[in-house]
């Protein structure tokens, strides 16, 4: 795909959300299932069912998917996305590209070993290898943009207001 048919691809619905904003909140969802042996998440895709599980840092046997590296991945198929979007939008070839996240845990705070230490991701460090003849003004605009549109990144980022609740079946 170029640029304009990326361009007229993209067009009607950016005139859409212009002309009616509230057709652009679109509400996505994700449901699993504990109904599983062990301690297990049976996660549905929509595609598939991804069975999510303890990591082996907490005594998981390493068969079932990490939720951490679960967002990470999320992060990297974002990323990986927005980046080759907006490469074609702004005409920046690229041969090839790969995209990694890593993520910094201290396992001590999701076991409760010690109650200072916190719960989650310290750090979060997401890199883009890339193929291109393109000059470094481009490369910098293309990093800015990816940055500036990949909505996983944004969110990790920006934390937005998160709400929990529970309720009896």
């Amino acid at each position: 795909m170029d640029a304009a048919a990326l361009r007229q691809m993209q067009a009607p619905i950016k005139e859409r959300y212009k002309t009616d904003p509230k057709a652009a909140l679109i509400t996505l969802k994700a449901k699993g299932s504990t109904d599983s042996e062990g301690i297990a998440c049976k996660v549905e895709t929509g595609r598939a069912i991804a069975m999510a599980g303890l990591h082996p840092a907490t005594g998981g046997s390493g068969l079932e998917l990490c939720s951490g590296d679960m967002l990470l991945e999320a992060l990297v198929a974002c990323a990986g996305v927005t980046l080759k979007s907006v490469a074609t939008a702004i005409e920046v070839p690229l041969k090839t590209g790969n995209v990694y996240a890593e993520g910094d845990l201290d396992f001590r705070g999701t076991l409760g070993v010690d109650k200072e230490t916190p719960v989650g991701f310290a750090e979060i460090r997401l890199r883009f290898e890339v193929d291109t003849a393109a000059p470094q003004d481009k490369l910098d605009l293309l990093l800015k943009l990816t940055e500036r549109y990949c909505v996983v990144y944004q969110t990790i980022k920006n934390g937005p207001k998160v709400s929990v609740s529970m309720q009896r079946m």
